[in-house]
């Protein structure tokens, strides 16, 4: 079976608002580290190689972003989640995602996370495998 590969040019037009300000090596660094958290070996629950590769773009938009310096438009400046409280005088804005399981926090960090964190619900659904009972004969 075959692995995904980072194509840059192709990461960079899925998310041009990010390529702005992570230059290639620096996004194949985070291609590395997407994979910590998802399989890109043969062994991946991931059979297709499009969606893995697709799966794995959204991790490396979620980690680029996490490592954004604030300057560049980094560390919140996105909204993710409803919106729970707004103030007009000097501007303020709450967001609220609610309880969140597991290492949900993590991914919602972003929308790019969030995209990923949903796409992937399939992964953290229990899978049931149907093994068919041998008929055992009896002895007259």
């Amino acid at each position: 079976m075959a692995v995904a590969t980072f194509d840059y040019a192709t990461w960079s037009a899925r998310y041009p608002d990010l390529a702005v300000n992570v230059p290639a090596n620096l996004a194949a660094l985070y291609f590395e580290e997407a994979q910590l958290y998802l399989d890109n070996t043969d062994r991946s629950l991931v059979c297709n190689i499009g969606q893995r590769t697709l799966l794995l773009y959204m991790l490396v938009a979620h980690i680029a972003y996490l490592n954004l310096p604030t300057t560049s438009g980094g560390n919140g400046a996105g909204v993710v989640g409803r919106v729970s409280s707004a103030t007009r005088g000097s501007v303020s804005i709450g967001t609220d995602m609610g309880a969140q399981p597991g290492s949900a926090e993590w991914f919602l960090q972003t929308q790019y996370g969030a995209a990923f964190w949903q796409a992937t619900l399939w992964l953290r659904t229990a899978r049931y495998i149907h093994i068919p009972r041998v008929q055992r004969q009896t002895w007259p």
